[in-house]
């Protein structure tokens, strides 16, 4: 017996009998099918997602007192091994003790590829109290290390009675990651978010650079005498939102090394968000303003969508499936693209 089958395709199954040879075709099953409903994601806020070390809970309240939509508290890169305990402690009290406000709270947990990712998720979900969101896990490279956290959580939850289920948000930070990264995205009904770590996945792909996010100065093309600089995380943010937008999860566009350039992170971060990405991390604070400045449609946007979608309910209502709007075209996909626009703005006024 031979399958041959094409992704979206009808499956033809070849059979070889003595009597001769018969076919049977049968149509593909799940996502295969072209009409899958594409899922919704999660409807919070995510423009910007503001890191601090667990280890140093003197910037706990100023974290909560931003104008950051998630905080992320790590437990990872920003803690050295000596202080990975106290760190622990530390976020752990911070969920009972410190106000958050409406933040959406995150832990990044140690990757699993250490020692300590266990013992982080063992005592967060048996000492932390509801206030926990999130946790967030680092260099995912296969859907099974989601699985694994997701067993270990969904099975201290169940001993420990916890009532408010646990998400995730995971970290595509190395070629194993990119790869695999649409199975990532669909691995677990816990993923709410997927963040592209470019300092990482620079050092795993080998890049000959040393500069986290932004353009870089030897990527570049040479017309005449005019240098035209590229963008090299264009393909992997770009695989990173096909993958999260087939499977409801969020996507986010990581950090930018050097805080003291505002406008290289501006650049990087309308890059991010005209690519689809809904928010960008924060490793400094002036970068939170800078985030949601970005990430919130301005005003003019909003007013624009508004009237688009005016626009084509007048069409709709003529018996027309499209329109001019300030000369140009606008047809059923303006009313899509608008309707990002309007819902995104609502959310974040909510």
């Amino acid at each position: 017996m031979l399958h041959l089958r094409k992704t979206g395709l009808p499956i033809i199954t070849q059979y070889y009998t003595p009597t001769g040879n018969h076919s049977a075709i049968s149509l593909p099953k799940g996502p295969d099918m072209s009409f899958r409903l594409q899922p919704t994601p999660p409807a919070r806020p995510n423009r910007c997602q503001l890191f601090g070390p667990g280890s140093r809970m003197a910037l706990f309240e100023k974290m909560a007192a931003s104008a950051a939509d998630v905080i992320n508290l790590d437990l990872e890169d920003s803690v050295a091994p000596s202080d990975k305990d106290t760190a622990r402690a530390n976020i752990i009290a911070a969920t009972h003790e410190v106000d958050w406000n409406s933040k959406y709270l995150s832990v990044r947990i140690n990757g699993l590829d250490t020692p300590y990712w266990y013992r982080d998720v063992v005592e967060l979900l048996e000492n932390a109290s509801d206030r926990l969101d999130q946790i967030m896990i680092p260099k995912v490279g296969c859907a099974a290390d989601v699985y694994a956290v997701d067993a270990l959580v969904t099975a201290i939850e169940a001993a420990k009675g916890r009532s408010k289920p646990i998400s995730f948000e995971v970290i595509i930070e190395s070629a194993a990651g990119i790869a695999h990264v649409e199975e990532i995205a669909a691995s677990s009904p816990r993923l709410q978010a997927m963040s592209l770590g470019a300092a990482d996945f620079a050092a795993s792909m080998g890049m000959q650079t040393t500069g986290i996010g932004g353009t870089q100065e030897n990527y570049y093309m040479q017309h005449g005498e005019a240098r035209h600089y590229s963008d090299p995380w264009h393909w992997a943010q770009t695989a990173i939102v096909a993958a999260c937008r087939t499977h409801g999860v969020l996507p986010v566009d990581g950090p930018f090394g050097d805080f003291s350039d505002d406008e290289g992170f501006r650049a990087q971060a309308r890059r991010s968000a005209t690519l689809g990405m809904v928010g960008k991390w924060a490793i400094h604070p002036k970068q939170v303003a800078l985030s949601n400045e970005v990430f919130t449609p301005s005003a003019e946007a909003v007013a624009e969508a508004r009237e688009i979608l005016a626009a084509m309910d007048e069409a709709k209502a003529r018996g027309e499936g499209a329109t001019v709007y300030k000369g140009r075209l606008v047809d059923i996909a303006s009313i899509k693209q608008a309707e990002v626009i309007v819902r995104q703005s609502e959310m974040i006024a909510g």
